[in-house]
């Protein structure tokens, strides 16, 4: 089943403003959120797909990347893209909970997320986002390739397991908050009473406090390290495109969630060909007596070489087209094309006797120039080309 349109999702136009995107997905969250539809599998799915389209939409990179390529360029290989396809609700309110505003479940339910998920605490701060520039070759690129790849983060403490504490007795539960990682407050306003409710500025929502820090980490949970990760990176990516993989960025503060790793893709230049689009050119010199008599030679392809036929009496900037010897779309079927362009090569260094005998020859009509009506001229030759 086809993934919709993000802008469909959130009934937004493509020229939206950031704030016009937050207030759309505000919108749609809480008309499908789960404590308004309980036990309403259909909208719970339309609610993590509304946290899926924003969270694409509402980063510049990612929503021009969406922009370019679709679901294919903020999408990976099983391990990569949208990290809401994983995410629970929870996730999706530990992430986007500035959305919606500390007190507006809180006050509009009772103070209760489907069954309590008002009453869980955060975990320390998310970690960052981290950024890698993966260069990959014209062979990897058409094939798809899977990147082990040392990427310097901060990694979860192994002295404290990510709490940030000396031990486990110095974690005591928060006195302001008593452990809920939240506190209300009641106003009296001319409508009545009101009941709000915030996070804790005590414990930063955790609803416990660090009585004594870890002396590895000193409390913040996590350390500078190195992480191998594993990346499945998909055939036919291009220059420019981003794959996210989820919860593989820096590590959080205090057991906080981690954030994501985005690899950016750069293309190794090859020697001999040339990438246009899913399409490859090759540039082929031929000398003046194999063009003149045809010949049959070999060509360098993304996939090895291939064995092409040079007709007699080939021009000079004439295309040959190796149907399918291109790149592959990225999650598709298509396929492009090798395009092999002719460059007849003049001898520039010549003996007395070549000389005289081209001299010759030049007399003849056969060494006149007398294009044929049906040869494609260059512009049209160049729209082939790229088309």
């Amino acid at each position: 089943m086809s993934k919709r349109d993000y802008y469909e999702i959130l009934g937004v136009s493509k020229t939206a403003s950031a704030e016009e995107i937050k207030k759309a997905y505000r919108k749609v969250a809480m008309q499908f959120h789960p404590d308004r539809n309980p036990g309403d599998k259909a909208a719970e799915e339309k609610f993590k797909e509304a946290a899926e389209a924003y969270e694409i939409l509402s980063d510049a990179e990612k929503k021009a990347q969406y922009d370019r390529y679709g679901h294919a360029g903020v999408s990976g290989n099983g391990r990569g893209g949208f990290s809401g396809g994983n995410m629970n609700m929870d996730d999706i309110f530990s992430q986007f909970g500035d959305i919606f505003g500390d007190d507006l479940f809180g006050s509009f339910f009772g103070g209760q997320r489907g069954g309590g998920r008002g009453q869980q605490r955060s975990r320390g701060t998310r970690g960052s986002n981290l950024r890698v520039k993966l260069k990959l070759t014209y062979e990897e690129i058409a094939k798809g390739v899977t990147k082990n790849i040392k990427v310097k983060k901060h990694v979860v403490c192994t002295t404290c397991t990510g709490s940030g504490a000396k031990d486990k007795g110095s974690v005591q539960t928060c006195s302001t908050c008593g452990g809920s990682g939240q506190v209300r407050r009641v106003q009296n306003t001319f409508l009545g009473q009101m009941q709000t409710v915030s996070t804790c500025p005590s414990c930063n929502g955790e609803g416990t406090t660090v009585t004594a820090k870890c002396t590895n980490c000193k409390g913040e949970g996590r350390v500078y390290g190195e992480e191998t990760v594993s990346i499945d990176i998909p055939a036919g990516v291009q220059e420019g495109m981003q794959l996210n993989i989820s919860g593989r960025g820096n590590a959080g503060e205090r057991g906080g969630g981690p954030g994501d790793l985005i690899i950016l893709i750069e293309e190794e230049p090859h020697k001999e060909l040339h990438r246009e689009g899913l399409n490859v050119a090759y540039e082929l010199h031929l000398s003046f007596t194999d063009a003149v008599f045809g010949t049959q030679l070999e060509v360098p392809t993304i996939d090895g070489r291939a064995k092409i036929k040079i007709p007699a009496g080939t021009q000079s900037g004439k295309i040959f087209r190796l149907k399918g010897k291109g790149f592959p779309a990225v999650n598709s079927y298509e396929k492009g094309d090798q395009l092999i362009q002719v460059s007849v090569w003049t001898p520039q260094h010549l003996s007395s006797e070549e000389k005289a005998a081209l001299e010759k020859m030049s007399q003849s009509p056969n060494f006149k120039p007398h294009p044929d009506k049906s040869d494609k001229n260059f512009f049209d030759k160049i729209k082939e080309m790229f088309s």
